[in-house]
């Protein structure tokens, strides 16, 4: 495409040679010549230099730059619409029904939908348009499907449990596995039933051997939008809002509030029965104790407002000198206090 083709594809004002062709997008340390790159973050300016890129998206003119550019409002984002127009769709090499897979003859399963060998569609089913699921994929008894999903390889989905429109599940994902719930009892542990569900709203994608456990009582549920990594633990009873993105290895205990537009960085733990209000961020390794208001950035463990903690961390820093400091003062003290007996006497 040529560059004022691309322009125009992403809104964008172009600075430089209209008619030049550009064959694909690349990252700006490993563009090529006739390929197009982006800068959104300050970190990588330094590879302008040294870029063979033939074109960048900025998000402002870069004076003296010999390159030309398109300026567009979010480099990070066009480049996402850049991606997708250089990129075919998706081939679905799983057309059909395979006559491996297992359909309970009770199952609804939408002719237009696609089922791969050593699929498991239990007793109940209901299976969308256009929907696709690769091979091992497992729904047991009266679970719903809705249009558009992908299931992709191994992932396993219990009793009962439903999901929306245009879901996209990666290997491996356990959706309604029992909570984990037990009652001690005499020194020993009684399990608590788990008889409720999971509902997975439109348009959720959820990562790798990810696993969302179903209720006690009621649902545990993930909003339309939101976006999970790969290997996040969901307990039961937990509500996660609508575009809301959860980084990998967090892990949210039970009947926990999850807001909406909330973003939670990699290994955050979070304690059960609290809430995480709308548009939160809580940055890595963060350990929430307590809940947490809208719009709060929270880090550390037990986690603290981010710029409380920061000094925190500063003061830390500076610990061996602010005691040996205090030693001193004491001494002094010490010191002017015999002085202090000595002219009173």
């Amino acid at each position: 495409m040529t560059l004022k083709e691309i322009a125009q594809y992403l809104g964008g004002e172009l600075r430089g040679a209209a008619d030049l062709e550009i064959s694909g997008p690349a990252r700006i340390e490993m563009a090529k010549e006739g390929e197009i790159t982006f800068l959104a973050n300050l970190k990588y300016q330094h590879h302008l230099q040294t870029t063979k890129a033939s074109a960048i998206l900025v998000e402002s003119e870069i004076d003296g730059l010999d390159l030309p550019q398109i300026i567009v409002q979010n480099a990070y984002v066009a480049f996402v619409f850049l991606l997708r127009l250089f990129s075919p769709p998706e081939e679905r090499y799983i057309t059909g029904k395979s006559d491996q897979a297992v359909i309970d003859p009770t199952a609804q399963v939408d002719p237009s939908a696609h089922v791969g060998p050593f699929v498991y569609i239990g007793p109940g089913c209901k299976v969308g348009k256009d929907t696709t699921l690769y091979p091992g994929v497992v729904l047991l008894k009266n679970v719903q499907v809705g249009d558009d999903c992908i299931f992709y390889p191994n992932v396993s989905i219990r009793e009962e449990c439903r999901v929306g429109n245009r879901v996209i599940l990666h290997n491996g994902c356990v959706i309604g596995s029992d909570g984990f719930g037990f009652a001690p009892k005499d020194g020993k542990y009684e399990k608590i039933p788990q008889l409720g569900s999971v509902v997975i709203e439109d348009d959720v994608e959820i990562g790798a051997n990810t696993t969302i456990d179903r209720a006690t009582l009621g649902e545990t549920i993930i909003r339309k939008g939101t976006k999970l990594d790969n290997l996040v633990q969901i307990a039961h009873n937990v509500e996660v809002g609508s575009h809301t993105v959860i980084a990998s290895q967090t892990g949210i205990a039970g009947s926990t509030k999850i807001g909406n537009h909330v973003t939670i960085a990699g290994q955050v733990g979070i304690t059960g029965h609290i809430s995480v209000g709308d548009g939160a961020i809580l940055a890595a390794q963060s350990g929430i104790t307590k809940s947490v208001p809208e719009k709060n950035v929270m880090f550390g463990t037990p986690a603290l407002p981010l710029s409380r903690q920061k000094r925190i961390d500063v003061s830390l820093r500076h610990l061996p000198e602010m005691v040996k400091k205090i030693h001193q003062l004491e001494n002094e003290i010490i010191a002017l206090k015999e002085e202090l007996k000595k002219s009173q006497k």
